[in-house]
């Protein structure tokens, strides 16, 4: 009995600790993807904020200011991954996340222009 108590909670822990995974990775890709222009805004700040700070500090300006920016966007994804993870929310419950578990949306077929003037058309009638 004690066995059988151990052993769900160690299929409770590597749940927990996948799902925390995923959504670290499935944030991660997102925030890269997805929020490119965010990327973009965050690292002219970033450089302007390192030019600012380069008279204040000329020997550690820029290692404070990228030490700081991508610290904060680590934190972040593992953050938002950590709130996600202990509300339950599997990643295999969202709907938009069917590429990360192996579902394919299917294409449609393609409609040529001539096809409404050619599919009824049978290869023995030509």
């Amino acid at each position: 009995m004690v066995l059988a108590q151990g052993r769900s909670w160690e299929k409770t822990y590597w749940a927990i600790a996948k799902s925390f995974l995923t959504w670290s990775f499935t944030l991660l890709v997102c925030l890269l993807v997805v929020g490119f222009p965010l990327v973009v805004l965050m690292t002219t700040i970033a450089v302007l904020a390192a030019i600012i700070l380069q008279s204040v500090l000329p020997v550690s300006a820029v290692l404070l200011v990228v030490g700081s920016t991508v610290g904060i966007n680590i934190l972040a994804v593992l953050l938002g991954a950590t709130v996600l993870t202990f509300k339950g929310i599997h990643p295999e419950e969202v709907s938009w996340l069917s590429w990360l578990h192996g579902e394919s949306t299917k294409a449609k077929e393609p409609t040529f222009a001539s096809c409404p003037l050619t599919c009824g058309i049978s290869s023995q009638a030509i």
